[in-house]
C-alpha cells in the first residue's frame, strides 16, 4: 500500500512512518524542512519526500499528491510556541483535512481511501453524545476561547463526521483520540475504547506516541480492525493507566 503521511516531521508522525515502514508499506511525506528528517528515510526507496508547505499546494498538486494513495494519515498539530498557537494558519488541521478529502473526491478512486486523523480525548464524539461533567464543559469552553488549536482539532473531526460522514463514495475515516502523550521507544500494551473512560481534563491518562503510531498503522493495514473502527473516534490508553 502507498500511504500519505502529513505531519510526518512531528514526534508522533515520525513514529507512524517508522511503523508503516516496518509493515512494508510505501510512504509519502510532505514536510517543509526535509533536512530535519532521519537520514534512513532519505535513502529508503519506499519513502518519497515532498518538500512543500501542505496548505500552499494548489488543488491540482493536492490531487496529484493523493492520486495513488490507498490511505492518508494526519498527525498534524500546532507547535507549542506563541506563533504556533496563536499565529497562522489557525485552522491547519481542519484545512488540511478538508483539502485532502476534496482532492481524493476529485480523483474519484475506484476503492475508498482510508483517512486516519490523530485527534484528542479533549474532543467529544458528538455522534455518540458522550456525557461530560459540567466542570469539564466549562474548562473546554474556556480552552476554545483561549487556545485556537483546540477548536482546530474539534472542527477537523467534525468535518469528517458531518461532511464525509458514514457513506461517502470515496473516503472512509477514523479519528484516533489519544490521551496525554508521552515519549517511549517500544510498543507496549494499550487498550482501545469507543469513548473516553476517564476525564481528559481532571483524570487524564497517558499513552506513548509509538503506541498511537502503532494503532494508526494497524488501522490502515488490518481490514478487520478497520471495519470495527471506521466512522468512529476510538480512544487509546496505555493499558496500565486504567488500573
Amino acid at each position: 500500500m502507498t500511504i500519505l503521511v502529513v505531519g510526518a516531521s512531528g514526534a508522533t508522525g515520525m513514529k507512524l512512518v517508522e511503523q508503516l515502514l516496518i509493515q512494508g508499506h510505501k510512504v509519502k511525506v510532505v514536510v517543509r524542512a526535509p533536512e530535519k528528517l532521519p537520514e534512513s528515510w532519505k535513502s529508503n526507496e519506499r519513502v518519497k519526500i515532498i518538500s512543500a508547505s501542505l496548505l500552499y499546494l494548489t488543488d491540482n498538486e493536492m490531487m496529484e499528491l493523493t492520486l495513488d494513495c490507498h490511505a492518508v494519515a494526519s498527525c498534524l498539530g500546532h507547535n507549542l510556541s506563541w506563533k504556533g498557537i496563536y499565529g497562522q494558519p489557525r485552522k491547519l488541521v481542519t484545512d488540511a483535512t478538508r483539502r485532502i478529502c476534496n482532492a481524493i473526491e476529485s480523483n474519484k478512486p475506484e476503492r475508498r481511501v482510508k483517512f486516519v486523523l490523530m485527534n484528542t480525548t479533549g474532543n467529544c464524539n458528538r455522534d455518540l453524545k458522550e456525557p461530560i461533567s459540567f466542570a469539564q464543559k466549562c474548562v473546554i469552553g474556556l480552552l476554545r476561547l483561549i487556545l485556537p488549536p483546540n477548536v482546530d482539532n474539534e472542527t477537523a473531526a467534525d468535518f469528517l463526521r458531518t461532511k464525509i460522514g458514514q457513506n461517502n463514495q470515496f473516503i472512509e475515516w477514523a479519528a484516533v483520540r489519544p490521551d496525554g502523550l508521552i515519549n517511549q521507544e517500544e510498543v507496549t500494551d494499550y487498550t482501545i475504547h469507543p469513548s473516553p473512560t476517564r476525564s481528559a481534563i481532571f483524570n487524564a491518562g497517558k499513552i506513548s506516541r509509538v503506541n498511537v503510531a502503532h494503532f494508526m498503522a494497524k488501522l490502515i493495514s488490518d481490514g478487520e480492525l478497520w471495519d470495527k473502527w471506521k466512522g468512529q473516534m476510538p480512544v487509546i490508553y496505555k493499558k496500565s493507566s486504567l488500573n
